[in-house]
């Protein structure tokens, strides 16, 4: 029987998923898994356990917010085999989820991983010692999401992470950089700076509209210029908000490498958790470093013709010979059995 490893938050966005945990593991029992359940006790409990025991299944399942699904795949990604990564979002934004497409009713999540395909994930590398899954951040508003109090969080929602922004717009402020990418360099002063593979970014679903693809091994580079006045600032994240990412303050580009040098300390987050402070940071994408398990959609259709079309290409670049060949070595296995049985 196939072996699938569920690891939940339990107090992820307002502790839903324990009201689901029957109907999810019966979908998947179901589905021929044999289900073990975990609910994480504390902060890294969840990568603790995965990096321990993941190796071990036919699947994993993380439910929780963006910050669960991070650990899950830091966990994961330096395993000996490709795990397949379930995900039912839990949280309070659910960046991932929203970008990918996933259901946001957790069982209709869940009947989609057990009914779903595999889709090869990119996977940002910060510093070459720290994963993120989709978004490296520095500057205005960027500890928003783990200073926020997280019994806020629960009662309120996205809505807390509004609320605690505008309470420090009157705090933001510029930072000297040195930006190198693909032989190009960019210097000047700087209040946001989001590397991102995700069209939806603190909860704002289409922050990067188009050209996002989340399997190319490019991120999506967004640097926004340090203007005048708090005023200014907030109509250019006003725009950022619509996906105007035009005008003089904004830098945008695409690359699967960049470093960052910074004259001054600069706080990082990284999927909305600290990243810790840094005045010079590389950041590599790991082109489809992990394999998820999703529902089939217009995002994952392309890489799942690709995995359907395999077998026939295989089969028409034989030669005759080697056609047979498979063959008979097909029928003489069957017939050595069928000498074993008698």
């Amino acid at each position: 029987m196939k072996k699938l490893l569920f690891v939940f938050n339990p107090f992820a966005g307002k502790g839903q998923i324990k009201n689901e945990l029957f109907n999810i593991i019966d979908i998947f029992t179901k589905e021929g898994y044999d289900v073990t359940v975990y609910p994480t006790q504390y902060a890294g409990d969840g990568g603790r356990k995965l990096h321990k025991e993941a190796g071990n299944y036919d699947l994993v399942v993380a439910s929780g917010g963006d910050g669960t699904l991070s650990e899950a795949v830091s966990a994961m990604i330096g395993l000996d085999k490709k795990v397949p990564l379930g995900y039912i979002p839990a949280g309070s934004t659910n960046d991932v989820a929203m970008s990918l497409g996933l259901p946001r009713n957790p069982v209709e999540c869940a009947n989609a991983v057990a009914h779903g395909v595999f889709f090869d994930y990119d996977i940002g590398l910060f510093n070459g010692d720290t994963n993120f899954v989709y978004v490296a951040a520095f500057g205005a508003f960027t500890a928003v999401s783990y200073e926020t109090p997280q019994e806020y969080k629960n009662k309120f929602g996205h809505a807390a992470y509004l609320v605690e922004a505008l309470r420090r717009l009157n705090e933001i402020r510029g930072y000297d950089l040195v930006i190198e990418h693909d032989g190009e360099t960019i210097e000047g002063s700087f209040a946001l700076g989001l590397i991102s593979n995700s069209q939806s970014i603190a909860g704002m679903k289409n922050f990067i509209q188009h050209g996002v693809c989340y399997d190319d091994g490019l991120f999506e580079v967004c640097l926004i210029r340090t203007p005048g006045n708090p005023i200014v600032l907030s109509s250019i994240l006003a725009d950022a908000a619509i996906n105007k990412l035009t005008g003089p303050h904004f830098v945008t580009f695409k690359t699967s490498r960049l470093t960052i040098k910074s004259k001054q300390p600069l706080a990082w987050s990284l999927d909305g958790e600290s990243g810790g402070v840094h005045d010079e940071v590389e950041i590599v994408n790991l082109k489809q470093a992990i394999r998820l398990k999703i529902g089939f959609n217009e995002i994952t259709a392309e890489q799942e013709f690709v995995r359907m079309q395999a077998p026939a290409e295989k089969l028409l670049r034989q030669s005759a010979e080697e056609y047979f060949k498979v063959q008979e070595e097909t029928d003489s296995t069957f017939e050595d059995k069928d000498d074993t049985d008698e």
